[in-house]
């Protein structure tokens, strides 16, 4: 009997060890998004005996979802969608690399080098809305709930646009990030676990071998470090993509629909081209990176 390639071996055990997301995906959500598919293609209201009632009503949804209905604050869905997915490809670059140079930092060596991992990612533990509610009862909190506009409306940027000859619209793309810089740590404290278990399972030996060779630290990382970890960043990015995604004002959207104003129907439409935008961002992301990672043989 032959024995078994190496490579198939491989699959193999990939295969096993999907296999608890494939049962799970199976029982608890392929059936759930089987009927939302179904319910988008059925005016969908209740019948006079009790229960359920379904029209057949094809794409009509879908179209009324972009031709008539309105989201909060009297946006089209196409404004809707077209906002995330900007937001999205401005805010996920920065997310990635803010929480790569958070893991540096807590990477590197240094004295009560435990007690700083531990205070730093308690909120990780514990769940950042704790730590928010914590911060917004003392008497510093009005910040965290006034954080937008703090720095645009602040000296430092009322002296940029004055007296500098930076374009104003560079001057407040920077101010909007920076009075944002809350939620972006808010969404890169799991990203920041990720990228530190990666950089700690570098072998040293490959630094001192750099080093040998005259190389910087600098250097070492563009050559050694990004190179090593460039599967984790693929990583890291498709789970910022998905938490994005999850906490979207999409998904406010669609339990309005359904549980507010008893659209069924239309949230059912929307949860599907939802889904859909989310699936394409997701092939897209990975396209376009497919060359960048290198991928294992």
């Amino acid at each position: 009997m032959n024995k078994m390639k190496y490579k198939n071996k491989r699959k193999l055990c990939g295969f096993m060890y999907t296999i608890p997301w494939i049962i799970g995906f199976v029982l608890f959500f392929a059936v759930p998004i089987f009927k939302t598919i179904w319910w988008s293609f059925n005016s969908v209201g209740v019948s006079e005996n009790g229960g359920m009632s379904l029209t057949w009503a094809g794409f009509g949804n879908y179209v009324s979802l972009f031709t008539e209905q309105v989201a909060s604050g009297s946006r089209t869905f196409l404004q809707v969608f077209t906002n995330e997915n900007t937001n999205l490809l401005v805010n996920t670059p920065i997310i990635v690399i803010f929480s790569l140079f958070l893991a540096i930092l807590a990477n590197v060596k240094f004295k009560a080098q435990g007690v700083v991992r531990t205070v730093f990612f308690l909120p990780i533990v514990l769940g950042l809305k704790v730590i928010t509610d914590l911060i917004t009862i003392t008497t510093g909190g009005d910040l965290v709930s006034r954080g937008n506009g703090l720095f645009s409306q602040g000296f430092a940027a009322m002296m940029l646009l004055r007296y500098t000859s930076i374009s104003s619209d560079i001057i407040l793309t920077i101010t909007s990030y920076v009075d944002n810089i809350f939620q972006l740590v808010s969404r890169a404290g799991v990203q920041t676990l990720i990228y530190l278990a990666g950089l700690q399972s570098i072998s040293p030996s490959l630094y001192e071998v750099a080093k040998i060779e005259g190389a910087t630290t600098y250097e070492s990382f563009w050559k050694v470090t990004l190179p090593l970890i460039g599967n984790i960043t693929m990583f890291v990015v498709v789970y910022t993509i998905v938490d994005y995604f999850l906490g979207s004002s999409i998904a406010t959207e669609v339990y309005s629909f359904a549980f507010t104003k008893s659209r069924i129907g239309i949230a059912s439409a929307l949860s599907v081209v939802y889904m859909i935008n989310v699936l394409l961002v997701l092939f897209l992301v990975l396209l376009v990176s497919k060359k960048a990672v290198k991928k294992d043989v």
